[in-house]
């Protein structure tokens, strides 16, 4: 009875006012850190001999592709204030930056017939300065800008990306690996294939469903396998570093957790998010999943291709990809309820394409969740849990590394719902710790509010704000900031940690703009909401672990 008791105690002295004040504690050598990447906050698009990336070239083009029709030419500008980006690290408390370097800025043309100077020495000064300050460097090598005169040559979709690729890595590896010991090759391989060549959301912009966006993943997973092997052939001894990749995937639960067609679907969401890379590389055996290579095949039969539009790997390949990572990097954010799509297209997804093949609809209806500044992001930090424990499971206890995880919202420093669902997420996060999961380090995105990608500027994930029409792009911290500190000085999170408004925040706020003021009661609005989720996730937890 008393253990029943004490948990509902404490959430309603909780819910309140007077949360409970105790700090759930990571393992003593957890990392904390926070990201950025380099298109997102650098600007200076054609500083120095800077090429054109193929973000730079969409939005030169196609602004009406863009939510605002803006563009990334100055947007944060790191490239000139990256010494205060250095700064809010070492405020933060925060063991770790995770940055980008960006393929253009070292060589203009992708190749290594023309290697910037300048471009060699921001990173350079960038990484000497962290380390000034005992901030670890995490460096991914390609997050999304490629040079666009790659792209002409057919970008991802073409097999001499690989060694082009190669060429990149071995030259940053050169540079910066005596300084860099922690390194992820790519960023996010979903995004670039499927939103980049299949679904036009991403740079380049293709809407080819169905084709490219495999051919685009079979390059990929070969050329970042290549890099790995030369690192660790050329590198690794004498850097002492370690390697990895960041993968993304939502979480997937059944719609109705009874139903058996829905179990499936779910687990197949799973399969084709998470396994469609992390299969190759972290399985037992290697290769795709099986699912998917058995779906692709059929329905591509059904459609009338004389062979699967997934690309086949020889067993050369298949064993040259297996177990090239160090870690695991992961990058989650939500989680979706998914359904069998069915042979009928319920979903009306085009066939061919990414979805069809999956045969899943998957999505947020009739979810009194959280919501966020993005129509795509709503909270349920059980989501979390579940998916590091299916990754867990699935590919043999990898260490895992939450490469991002944070939210949006449309502006201002009182971000009570980014600090809620911090909290919340980290307590599921530290629940797969105590259920024997290696997780070893988390990094919050993102360090400062930037360009968005297809949202471009409305949407804000950072911890602080940034004014993007002052000269000196003027970063302010923001209650999350704050609380973020607390948490890394702590090696914990405590739920009645909720600071307001100090004496610099106040005269930040005082001199936002417009829409940021409308960002504000936005976010005062949504507190209602999430405080009701962070009681029930408190509660959740406590009466977890008061049964164990």
């Amino acid at each position: 009875m008393l253990k029943i008791f004490w948990p509902i105690f404490f959430v309603i002295v909780a819910i309140h006012g007077n949360p409970v004040s105790e700090t759930r504690r990571f393992p003593q050598d957890f990392l904390w850190g926070v990201g950025s990447s380099a298109y997102q906050i650098e600007g200076g698009w054609n500083a120095d001999d800077k090429g054109e990336s193929i973000w730079d070239h969409l939005v030169h083009t196609h602004p009406e592709k863009i939510d605002d029709q803006s563009g990334a030419d100055v947007t944060a500008d790191s490239y000139h204030q990256w010494r205060r980006d250095v700064q809010m690290v070492k405020e933060l408390h925060a063991s770790t930056y995770r940055f980008s370097l960006s393929w253009p800025r070292i060589m203009p043309g992708g190749y290594m017939n023309h290697v910037s100077t300048a471009g060699i020495k921001y990173y350079s000064n960038l990484i000497d300065e962290l380390l000034r300050y005992n901030i670890t460097p995490m460096v991914t090598i390609y997050h999304w800008d490629l040079p666009q005169r790659l792209q002409e040559l057919g970008g991802w979709t073409n097999p001499e990306i690989i060694p082009a690729f190669k060429d990149y890595a071995r030259l940053v590896l050169e540079m910066f690996g005596d300084r860099v010991k922690l390194w992820t090759t790519i960023n996010e391989p979903y995004q670039i294939c499927e939103m980049g060549y299949g679904l036009d959301y991403m740079a380049p912009s293709y809407k080819y469903p169905g084709i490219p966006s495999y051919l685009c993943g079979h390059n990929l997973l070969k050329a970042h396998a290549e890099v790995v092997h030369m690192y660790r052939e050329q590198f690794q001894k004498r850097q002492g570093g370690r390697i990895g990749i960041t993968l993304s995937s939502s979480g997937f639960a059944p719609r109705n957790p009874d139903s058996a067609e829905d179990r499936e679907a779910a687990e197949r969401g799973f399969q084709f998010f998470v396994g469609w890379f992390a299969h190759p590389i972290f399985s037992r055996h290697g290769n795709y999943p099986k699912i998917v290579i058995d779906r692709i095949r059929n329905l591509s039969k059904e459609q009338g291709f004389t062979r699967s539009r997934l690309p086949e790997f020889t067993q050369a390949e298949i064993h040259r990809i297996r177990g090239t990572a160090d870690f695991f990097g992961l990058n989650t954010y939500t989680t979706y309820l998914a359904t069998t799509n069915g042979h009928n297209n319920t979903g009306n997804f085009p066939v061919p394409s990414f979805d069809h093949d999956m045969g899943i609809i998957y999505n947020h209806d009739g979810v009194d969740w959280p919501s966020s500044g993005s129509v795509w992001l709503k909270s349920y930090p059980k989501g979390i849990y579940d998916l590091i424990k299916w990754i867990h499971h699935q590919y043999n206890g990898p260490e895992i590394m939450v490469t991002e995880n944070g939210v949006s919202d449309r502006g201002g420093l009182e971000d009570y719902a980014r600090v809620d669902y911090l909290n919340s997420y980290l307590s599921a996060v530290l629940d797969a710790i105590e259920d024997g999961v290696n997780v070893s380090g988390y990094i919050v995105w993102s360090l400062m509010d930037s360009y968005e990608w297809k949202a471009g500027f409305n949407e804000k994930f950072g911890l602080y704000h940034v004014d993007f029409t002052s000269p000196e792009r003027t970063r302010t911290p923001k209650i999350s900031a704050r609380v973020y500190t607390h948490i890394c000085k702590n090696n914990g999170i405590n739920w009645s940690y909720r600071p307001t408004l100090n004496k610099e925040q106040l005269v930040a706020m005082a001199q936002l703009p417009a829409e940021d003021l409308a960002g504000i009661s936005g976010a005062k609005a949504n507190t209602g909401t999430w405080h009701w989720c962070w009681s029930l996730t408190l509660l959740v937890s406590l009466l977890r672990r008061v049964s164990e």
